[in-house]
């Protein structure tokens, strides 16, 4: 093996950030504001793009998400992030229109007053399921730090309609996941906490819904231009040294930091660093830490991750409802989980052209992608008209994008694993792990993750002085 070259200056921070998505970038980005102009911050991406699972291109002439689609207004940090890097006057959010849900063939309005599924009075979905609470022993549901699949809880509180019809198909557009598999904590904590206090499932869901009083704040947003806007802009404004397509292979401690060897095997080049962010996967991150610090790779090595593809289509004239999207639950039968009617949620898109996104895949359903474009297309088109009771026309424009093990699934105990995996990196080492793998799905949450691990990462540093 060729002898490594070394980069980097000395006598200057340098940390290194592996991973370019949004994570790394909004990591990159908050080690900038701390650490000032001088520090030297890298971030090292094996793609030949920024972004990971934000990618925006221009489809039927507007800007098209092929991958993660909104951000989430309900929390601060990817709203704060796109203001503080210039793109507050490109917020928008999105139309009035609601969500539906596909029975039996036919869209249903998707119950009100729920959370992620669960109603907080079981007459607020009866329309669609029968909700019966069960009795309670009078204890709290959750003891602390305990923790239970998100199936097990609603199906022995509420019912299997409630979970069927309601919970696993909203699940199922954010993790592809199977209910029975996911972690209450993980998923909900928010939701996890409040059954620390309550005997029945609906008492805690309304302790923690927004009251309905008052004006109501967006749930979602976007960019306008397209979320790929956020991913440059966060990444010109941290002012990081960017290297695409670089694989990192290695981690080594020594006294004075981290020795990272990265690139070709050939040729490779040894990256001296005073820390280190690992904004990557689960798999290759317990793969960089298994001999950095095995009970953290153990962690990370027992995520697994959904695979789903996403098909879009552009109408030229179509009568669609005045409808957000659909929800359909598994026991339908249908490939196609949900879709977004992007035209109709998102004014800023115009009306000129109606387009549709249409989300297939669950945990499990892994050989679905390994259809080509055209037989995934026909599908989708064909279901799409299926859920909306007629046949569609053929589109203006389609394209399909796969995104294999893009969903991490949380199993019972992974906010404890991974708590623990965070202490035992911390012991005097200058490392953190960030990322959806530990810290949730969704943009907003990935920016929190990265935020929360350059935080970590600039204390520790302060504190080296």
């Amino acid at each position: 093996m060729t002898p490594a070259r070394v980069t980097g200056t000395p006598g200057r921070t340098r940390v290194l950030v592996i991973g370019g998505g949004i994570t790394g970038l909004a990591a990159a980005h908050r080690l900038r504001e701390h650490l000032g102009p001088d520090a030297e911050i890298i971030v090292a991406e094996q793609a030949m793009r920024l972004g990971g699972k934000i990618h925006t291109v221009e489809f039927a002439g507007r800007p098209v998400e092929t991958g993660a689609e909104s951000l989430l207004a309900a929390r601060p940090e990817a709203i704060e992030l796109a203001r503080a890097v210039g793109l507050g006057d490109a917020i928008v959010y999105p139309s009035a229109a609601k969500p539906a849900l596909s029975l039996g063939g036919e869209l249903l309005d998707f119950p009100a007053g729920h959370m992620m599924g669960i109603p907080g009075d079981p007459a607020d979905v009866a329309a669609v399921a029968n909700a019966k609470e069960r009795p309670d022993n009078g204890l709290p549901i959750l003891e602390p730090g305990a923790d239970m699949s998100v199936g097990a809880l609603v199906r022995s509180r509420l019912g299997d309609e409630v979970l069927d019809r309601l919970v696993a198909p909203m699940l199922g557009g954010v993790y592809a996941g199977d209910v029975d598999r996911l972690s209450v904590r993980a998923v909900m904590p928010q939701l996890a906490a409040a059954l620390e206090r309550h005997a029945r499932l609906t008492d805690a869901v309304n302790e923690i819904k927004r009251p309905p009083s008052g004006p109501r704040k967006p749930v979602f947003a976007t960019i306008d231009g397209g979320l790929e806007l956020l991913v440059t802009a966060t990444s010109a404004t941290a002012r990081a040294e960017v290297r695409l397509g670089m694989t990192v292979r290695e981690l080594r401690q020594t006294p004075y930091g981290w020795e990272v060897i990265a690139g070709p095997v050939p040729d490779p080049i040894k990256i001296k660093a005073d820390a280190v962010i690992l904004a990557v996967p689960a798999s290759p991150a317990a793969v960089l830490l298994r001999d950095v610090e095995p009970q953290a790779a153990a962690a990370l090595s027992g995520v697994a991750y959904a695979s789903v593809a996403l098909a879009a289509f552009a109408f030229d004239h179509v009568d669609l409802p005045e409808r957000s999207g659909f929800l359909t639950p598994a026991s339908e039968g249908k490939t196609v989980k949900a879709a977004t009617f992007a035209s109709k949620k998102w004014p800023h898109l115009g009306r000129r052209r109606q387009i549709v996104r249409v989300s297939m895949g669950r945990l499990g359903e892994e050989a679905l992608l390994q259809y080509d474009d055209a037989t995934l297309a026909k599908t989708a088109l064909r279901e799409l008209g299926e859920h909306l009771g007629r046949r569609l026309p053929e589109p203006l424009e389609q394209r399909v994008d796969r995104w294999g093990g893009a969903l991490p699934q949380y199993a019972p105990g992974h906010d404890a694993r991974i708590a623990a995996a965070r202490e035992a990196l911390g012991a005097n080492r200058n490392i953190a792990i960030a990322g959806a793998a530990v810290d949730g799905v969704g943009i907003a949450a990935c920016i929190a993750s990265g935020q929360r691990a350059a935080d970590t990462i600039s204390m520790k540093l302060a504190n080296r002085r």
